[in-house]
């Protein structure tokens, strides 16, 4: 059969809305292709039926395409069409199309010195741009979250790329804008109020809009100087790729014009998910010709990229330029699903307004159900209800076992979810079950366990080679780790040991005592030999200390890995296959970061990771899992474009979709950047109809990606919640499948598991968000370690917070890192504690501002190893900033009858020993007013004030702080004292620049509830109980436990293999 007889049956095979879009080969067309239409089919057809009706060469049509993906899937099916003729048609991503042009025009881009800049190298160049920020710049920060911006300064440059945004263009719009709001009603109170009437300006609403649009418009502004650094250092980024082709068709009408003339057909795939310099790029492409062959394909349902730059406005857009000539053809035909599946996905996405049905008169986009084997099908989806996440994905994964049992092939087979974290742990009960999983993800290598404890151990070695003997509490965390298999009680012994020597003259670090421990001879015969393999990993980490100065980073990493056991552990663990594929990866980073940058030295590289962990900038490893042919383990995202016989949508509660929180504090666009250009007096009224839907917009893109994921569902569609979260909160279903319940009066199944297939699952649900036990120390060990004990507001705290962080921080003192946070609010309560000082000592009066500061820069400089060079002068700057502010305001208010630092002792509330240190108390005869200093941003010290709640069944630890206090002092009966309030004096301003106290009144209900929090406390720190921890997803030592293979509830102590399970 010739290749024209090929094409000719499968051209046969098309409907006639293909058949239509097919044969009008000149001119405009859109194509607006719903779910399972076969858009990928015309448009190989349309490509096959221009080679064989014209005489258009192959290398004369172009067809662009989103992804790499997409490109691929175009290439197979147009071969079935042409055959090998389908290798010379120009198949491209829009970036490799862009480079192909820059690569065949190297002289007139002059960019062959240029290379792609790397995740580390962005992020060391924005934290230089953040760096060089005056201090009055609008996103200057100067606490430790001094490089929060940035992620969104990173996305916000991103986004201006992609959509050929300049600063100036931001700029005139953040105008438009605050202009347009002055006198707009929706700023405007609707009804009386105190302190304002109906029809009066909102100003709080506006002042939030005016920083908001500040913001902007200074991120907006660092986008050329952004710029600049990166040709300063040789380096672009892919989006800067269509930019420079943009700017070279627009300088250089040649080279134009060469392109234009070649390409007579160009083809676009997925339009909706373009960006605004992709259509530029095509624009400029076409302009040449009256009439172009433009030829586009999309579906505004399944617009889903929005974050990625892209909008559905393309479409519209398309169709006002071209409305004389174009043709538009809407495919609705569905080859895909059955009739109920396509009735449930149209009523969802039918409650949308942003469509191009409601924009466009006489478009219809309802599907069919057109395929034959299932057209007649008449199955409803299923809508499931469980009482846990747990037992939901028990559920899926037992059906999913028996649809493959009765001869369901696994890659017909698909779990689809919101979110990767979702998947990640579904995936642990099917490998439980050992069925066949396919799973295709990206990940964070900074967040891999293994990867976090290498980290450790690289920052142990940058903070020990900088600082000698100043990182102990990671050497206690790095001793635990698996490959050192060294006993835990060892480890605590140690610790114990260095913390009893603190306040003697044989004050110790804990590396000092184990490199003594391991080189000192035993002091008699029968004294107790040092754990072997402690000593061990003693000599190992100083050697590898040794090691920084004089080896490259790629040969420190080879040496860590060889010489800690972390290589020998991976090559023996059940897990060797992923955790290879994980160092691979990380080496493989470290290797290209030190081939672009010879000269990184450790800390360098330690900080930048350290910021990207921190501002959660991912380090992305594509992890692959399975066979293709197994059952598919995907998110909506990662669905689109796939269809399954078998679909089950899990985990379609509010918190994963429409509830998530977005991140705080990004950027907010105007909406003038997005609204169409109408006559000035229809301008308001848009702006005001576009703010009062801002929130129902992102709603709406919500529901287009639940329609993506219902839409892959061929015949059968389960979809499922849970009423209870995994840690026993409440959840809700998401409004999605109430929507779709409400429209179709769908039942709702509540499958109740039985105990024998729970059962088989214990396992996993021992090791999910249960509370992790560790071993339980010697008696006597203990005992010796709680003789003095006393307890203070710290240790109380601690408690509650988990026991375990109370046994570790409190009991076994594990060294607390000392951080630019600690050391500069040490730094103000010293140099408060001067001025009081001071004042008590000149008859009342207070020093002037200077003398404040230079105890302030007393502390700082005495204290300087606390800092990086970076953190100390920024603390610095700050504290010369608010210092003298935080005095002026409250120099002449100041109560002077005072008692600074007072120490209490050697008393007990109901026979428990209790202690503190009080920064300040202030009098008023025998009437007495308890004050603490709290550096840090006042606004996160709201939660920690207030009382029990169902939230926070203990209440907040600053209100647990301040009844401890009162009940502290109450015992000093001698002094006659009457405690009324405790306050909490904020020297640092909140984010509206105001100084803050927060006065507590304490009542009898608080103190009684303290009293039985510190007697119970102490009950259960006799009983030695606690060696069970929180169980909380996001407590540090509950991790680390789990982490490290100490959790006896999972891993018995005795069990040799544990850490390889």
């Amino acid at each position: 059969m010739s290749q024209n007889e090929v094409f000719n049956k499968l051209y046969q095979k098309l409907n006639p809305e293909q058949k239509l879009a097919v044969d009008t080969l000149e001119g405009p067309v859109m194509v607006i292709a719903g779910p399972g239409t076969g858009k990928t089919q015309i448009l190989g057809a349309r490509i096959g039926k221009i080679l064989v009706e014209t005489d258009t060469d192959p290398g004369n049509i172009l067809c662009l395409t989103y992804t790499d993906a997409g490109a691929v899937a175009m290439r197979r099916r147009l071969l079935g069409f042409i055959g090998p003729d389908a290798y010379k048609v120009n198949i491209y991503t829009f970036h490799a199309f862009c480079n192909d042009i820059i690569q065949d025009n190297l002289s007139h881009f002059e960019k062959t010195s240029l290379d792609p800049v790397s995740v580390l190298e962005q992020i060391e160049y924005l934290k230089l741009l953040i760096d060089s920020f005056p201090k009055n710049h609008p996103l200057k920060r100067f606490r430790s979250d001094a490089y929060y911006e940035v992620k969104n300064l990173r996305s916000l440059f991103s986004t201006m790329k992609r959509e050929g945004w300049t600063a100036a263009f931001i700029e005139k719009k953040i105008d438009e804008y605050l202009d347009a709001i002055e006198e707009s009603d929706f700023f405007k109170y609707k009804k009386n109020g105190p302190g304002y009437r109906k029809g009066d300006k909102n100003q709080n609403k506006l002042e939030e809009q005016r920083e908001r649009m500040e913001r902007l418009r200074a991120a907006a502004n660092e986008f050329e100087p952004f710029q600049q650094m990166m040709r300063k250092k040789s380096r672009y980024d892919f989006d800067d790729m269509i930019n420079w082709v943009i700017n070279a068709f627009t300088e250089n009408e040649q080279l134009l014009r060469r392109y234009q003339e070649k390409y007579q057909y160009i083809l676009v795939d997925e339009f909706q998910d373009t960006s605004g310099t992709q259509n530029r790029l095509v624009e400029l492409l076409m302009n040449f010709w009256d009439k172009p062959n433009i030829f586009v394909v999309g579906d505004d349902d399944q617009s889903i990229y929005r974050f990625q730059g892209a909008s559905m406005n393309n479409m519209l857009d398309f169709t006002d330029k071209y409305r004389k000539d174009l043709l538009t053809v809407v495919l609705s035909h569905n080859y895909r699903s059955t009739q109920p599946i396509l009735d449930i996905s149209k009523a969802l996405i039918g409650l949308n307004s942003e469509r191009l049905v409601n924009q466009v008169k006489g478009l219809n986009k309802d599907l069919i159900s057109s395929n034959e084997q299932n057209r007649q099908l008449t199955e409803l989806p299923v809508i499931r209800e469980y009482e846990t996440e747990r037992m939901e994905m028990i559920d899926i994964v037992t059906r999913v076992e028996d649809l493959i049992t009765q001869g369901t092939q696994p890659g017909r087979i698909a779990i689809i979810y919101k979110e990767n974290k979702y998947g990640e742990e579904l995936l642990q009960y099917f490998k439980l079950k050992n069925l066949p999983v396919y799973s295709k993800r990206s990940v964070n290598l900074l967040r891999d366990p293994l990867v976090n404890k290498i980290l450790l151990i690289i920052s142990w070695l940058a903070t020990e080679h900088e600082i000698p003997f100043s990182g102990d509490e990671m050497l206690f965390e790095i001793l635990h780790a698996e490959w050192f298999h060294i006993p835990a009680i060892e480890i605590a012994a140690l610790t114990a040991e260095v913390a009893q020597r603190q306040y003697t003259p044989q004050k110790t670090s804990l590396r000092k005592w184990l490199s003594d421990k391991g080189n000192q001879p035993a002091p008699d015969l029968f004294a107790p030999a040092p754990n072997d393999r402690l000593t061990s990993a003693g000599r190992i980490l100083e050697s590898l200390i040794s090691k920084v100065s004089n080896n490259t980073l790629q040969s420190l990493f080879e040496c860590i890995f060889r010489e800690t056991g972390i290589l020998n552990e991976i090559m023996n663990s059940s897990k060797k296959p992923e955790m290879l594929q994980v160092l691979t990866a990380f080496f493989d980073f470290i290797k290209e970061e030190t081939r672009r940058n010879p000269s990184m030295g450790l800390k360098q590289l330690v900080t930048h990771l350290e910021l990207m962990d921190k501002e959660e900038i991912s380090l992305p490893l594509i992890e692959v899992s399975g066979r293709t042919d197994s059952v598919n383990l995907l998110t909506a995202h990662g669905s689109k474009g796939l269809e399954f016989e078998w679909l089950f949508i899990a985990g379609t509660n509010a918190h994963y979709w429409e509830k998530k929180k977005k991140p705080a504090n990004a950027f907010h666009y105007p909406i003038s950047m997005f609204l169409p250009k109408v006559q000035d007096e229809d301008y308001e009224a848009l702006l005001e109809g576009f703010l009062a839907n801002e929130k129902e917009k992102d709603s709406e893109e919500l529901r287009r990606l639940f329609y993506v994921a219902l839409t892959r569902a061929e015949t059968h569609l389960s979809i499922s919640y849970s009423r209870f979260r995994n840690d026993g909160k409440d959840a809700e279903a998401s409004v999605f499948v109430e929507e779709i319940r409400a429209g179709f009066n769908l039942e709702t199944e509540k499958p109740i598991l039985s105990k024998q297939i729970v059962s088989g699952f214990q396992l996993l649900l021992l090791q999910g968000e249960h509370a992790p036990e560790i071993e339980r120390a010697e008696f006597d060990f203990v005992k010796r370690l709680l003789e003095n004990f006393q307890m203070n507001v710290t240790a109380l705290n601690n408690f509650l917070k988990c026991p375990l962080e109370f046994y570790y921080k409190t009991l076994l003192r594990i060294p607390s890192p000392k951080n630019e946070n600690t050391e500069f609010g040490s730094a103000v309560h010293y140099a408060l504690e001067q001025l009081f000082r001071n004042m008590q000592e000149n008859n009342n009066q207070f020093a002037g501002i200077l003398f404040f500061l230079n105890a302030f820069d007393w502390y700082m400089n005495r204290h300087r190893e606390s800092f990086t060079s970076e953190q100390f002068l920024r603390r610095m700057e700050y504290g010369h900033i608010v210092l003298p502010e935080y005095y002026n305001k409250y120099v002449h208010s100041w109560n002077k009858i005072v008692s600074i630092e007072r120490t209490v002792r050697n008393v007990a509330i109901r026979g428990v020993p209790v202690k503190g240190k009080l920064d300040k108390l202030e009098f008023d005869g025998k009437l007495v007013n308890v004050v603490d200093y709290k550096t840090g941003n006042p606004e996160n010290g709201k939660k920690k004030m207030v009382p029990p709640s169902d939230k926070a069944p203990n209440g907040g630890d600053y209100w647990r702080q301040a009844v401890f206090y009162k009940l502290l002092l109450d015992q000093q009966a001698q002094h006659g004292w009457q405690v009324l309030s405790a306050e909490f004096d904020f020297i640092e301003p909140d984010n509206k620049k105001n100084y803050r106290r927060e006065k507590l009144q304490i009542s009898p209900e608080d103190e009684a509830i303290v009293i039985r929090q510190i007697t119970e406390t102490w009950e259960k720190i006799q009983k030695h109980d606690f060696y069970t921890g929180c169980g909380k997803e996001d407590c540090h030592w509950c991790r680390f436990v789990k982490t490290n293979y100490l959790d006896v509830s999972v891993f018995p102590p005795d069990e040799e293999e544990h850490a390889s399970l």
